[in-house]
C-alpha cells in the first residue's frame, strides 16, 4: 500500500512530494513516437513513481527490452486507484493496475475490470500464501506504528496500549476510504477488537493529530517532527538506517501481532495491450523489478533477490502473529466498516 529523503514517501514510499506527473519517454526536443511504437499504460500510486520509488528504475529496466514505452499514472494510494478505475469503467486507459492489495482483491474483481493475468505465478512467496488468477503479488509488508525514540521514550507494546495510551502523544493515520495502510490499520482494529472496534476507535481518536489521504503525507509530517508517531510499516525503519545512517526511528512490536498488507498487480479486461501488460507482469517476478522493492519501496519482495537485502532488514520486528482477513470478508463490510470508524471519529 512502502513502503524518505522524502517506500508508500513508501520514499518509493518515501518520495516526499511524490510526483504526479505521468512518466513518459519521449523527452523535451526528441522525435515523436512513431505509430507503430507501443506504450503500457499503468496506474499505480504517486510514491511507487516519484523520484525516489522503484518506478523510475524498473520503467528503464523493462524499456531495454519490451520496445515500448512505460506511462504510469500517479494515483494518491491504492483505495483512490480503484475508485479511480471504477470511475472510468470500461473506458479507462489503463492496461495494467499496480498497487492494489488483497483487502481490495475480492472488491476490484466484483467490478468486472479485470481479466485473468495468464502468467505463472508459482515463484512468487507471501506469508501464509496468495495465489490468485486475477491478481499478481508484487511485494508485502507488516503495518506497524513507527515513533521517534527522541520524543517517546515508552513507545505502546500493544494495540490496546496504542488506543488507551497517554492521549498527548498524538500519532498521524490514513485515511481507510483512500488509503491502503489507512484500510490496513482499520482491520487491524477490527481483527483484535471485533465488534468492540467502535469504542476503540472512540479511544484512540483522542490520539489522532490528524487523518491524512495517503502514506506519503503522513510520513512526511512525522519525518518533520510534526508528530511523534505515525502508522506505516515494520519496515520503515530500514530506510532511516541504510539512506539516513540512523537508528532514531523505530517500529513498536505489538503483542497481539500485527496485520499484513500484500500488494499486487491486475491485468484490465479491456487493456489495449494485454500481451505487453502481461509481460510487464511476468517481469514483475524476476529480480529487475524484485531488486527495487526492499530499498526503493522499502517493503519485502516475493522472489528472490540478485543480492542478499542489508542487514538492517535483519533488525527489523518480528511479528509474533500475522493477521490478514480474506478478501472476500473485507469486500462484504469494508463499507459497513468504515461507517462505523467515521462515526466514532467524528463524535464528540
Amino acid at each position: 500500500m512502502a513502503v524518505l529523503s522524502l517506500p508508500r514517501l513508501r520514499f518509493g514510499r518515501f518520495g516526499y512530494g511524490a510526483a504526479t506527473a505521468l512518466f513518459a519517454a519521449v523527452m523535451a526536443g526528441a522525435p515523436a513516437a512513431r505509430a507503430e511504437d507501443k506504450v503500457l499504460t499503468i496506474y499505480t500510486y504517486e510514491s511507487f513513481i516519484s523520484e525516489w520509488g522503484p518506478g523510475p528504475k524498473v520503467k528503464a529496466t523493462f524499456e531495454k527490452t519490451c520496445g515500448c514505452t512505460v506511462n504510469f499514472v500517479g494515483l494518491e494510494d491504492g483505495v483512490a486507484l480503484l475508485n479511480r478505475l471504477k470511475l472510468e469503467g470500461a473506458s479507462s486507459q489503463a492496461d495494467l493496475a499496480l498497487g492494489l492489495d488483497t483487502n481490495l482483491v475480492e472488491e476490484a474483481k466484483q467490478t468486472g475490470l479485470f481479466a485473468p493475468h495468464g502468467i505463472d505465478t508459482s515463484k512468487a512467496q507471501v506469508p501464509g500464501g496468495f495465489k490468485d488468477d486475477i491478481f499478481v503479488p508484487y511485494d508485502y509488508g507488516h503495518f506497524a506504528v513507527v515513533y521517534d525514540t527522541q520524543t517517546i521514550k515508552n513507545p505502546p507494546k500493544s494495540l490496546k496500549d496504542l488506543v488507551e495510551g497517554d492521549p498527548s502523544q498524538k500519532i498521524v493515520i490514513e485515511d481507510p476510504r483512500t488509503s491502503t495502510p489507512g484500510l490496513g490499520l482499520l482491520l487491524w482494529v477490527k481483527s483484535v477488537y471485533g465488534k468492540d472496534a467502535p469504542a476503540a476507535w472512540a479511544k484512540l481518536k483522542n490520539r489522532v493529530l490528524t487523518v491524512t489521504p495517503g502514506w506519503s503525507e503522513a510520513y512526511g509530517l512525522f519525518t518533520k517532527g510534526e508528530v511523534p508517531m505515525v502508522f506505516s510499516y515494520t519496515t520503515s525503519p530500514a530506510y532511516h538506517i541504510v539512506a539516513e545512517k540512523t537508528d532514531r526511528y523505530q517500529a513498536a512490536s505489538f503483542l497481539e501481532g500485527h496485520y499484513i498488507q500484500i500488494e499486487v498487480a491486475g491485468l484490465l479486461k479491456n487493456a489495449k495491450n494485454k500481451q505487453l501488460a502481461q509481460e510487464f507482469l511476468t517481469f514483475m517476478l524476476t529480480t529487475g523489478f524484485q531488486d527495487e522493492i526492499p530499498t526503493n519501496n522499502w517493503m519485502m519482495p516475493v522472489t528472490k533477490t540478485s543480492t542478499p537485502l542489508p542487514d538492517a532488514f535483519n533488525h527489523l520486528v518480528q511479528p509474533s502473529k500475522t493477521f490478514l482477513m480474506s478478501p472476500e470478508e473485507v469486500a462484504a463490510n469494508r463499507k459497513a466498516w468504515i461507517a462505523e470508524w467515521q462515526a466514532a471519529m467524528a463524535a464528540k
